[in-house]
């Protein structure tokens, strides 16, 4: 690679088809996360104009995922964990251009896939059946996740006698 320099990155377009949630509302609000995006300013935003769509994509790309999910559960505290969720994960294309230094050489491209991340948070409800559904449940606070464990596993004892 001593023989090339690193040219141009010609990624996929984000195009709202794309997204694969079935039944996406036309009004929904997208929120692409990048690596030098804010997350205050993001959320700022996304909570301002929540309650006009009602339905928000958070989406992230690479190095960005992890924003993308810090977002998406800030937003679910805010809201007091009553939105529904659809999450998805996928591949976007990225092609690499590498220009020769030689002049004999060719031109490389390398193609690399990125993983992405879709969430999508709504007030109202979504497709139960859909592959990463999440429903807002009471939410059991860590403390109490184990005690809770063994209440349920006592009852489901006591129903089987």
């Amino acid at each position: 690679m001593e023989n090339y320099r690193k040219g141009k990155n010609v990624e996929e377009s984000l195009d709202r088809l794309k997204i694969p949630i079935s039944d996406l509302p036309t009004d929904c609000l997208l929120m692409q996360v990048r690596g030098g995006s804010k997350i205050r300013n993001l959320l700022d935003y996304a909570l301002q104009q929540f309650p006009v769509s009602k339905t928000i994509v958070w989406t992230g790309v690479g190095p960005s995922v992890g924003k993308a999910v810090t977002c998406a559960e800030i937003m679910k505290r805010e809201y007091k964990q009553q939105l529904y969720q659809i999450t998805k994960i996928c591949y976007r294309t990225v092609d690499e251009y590498w220009d020769p230094l030689i002049p004999e050489l060719d031109q490389l491209v390398v193609k690399r896939k990125l993983p992405m991340i879709h969430i999508c948070l709504s007030s109202e409800k979504l497709n139960k059946n859909e592959l990463g559904y999440q429903s807002p449940d009471e939410v059991i606070p860590h403390k109490l996740l184990k005690s809770h464990k063994q209440n349920e596993k006592s009852k489901k004892q006591e129903k089987e006698k």
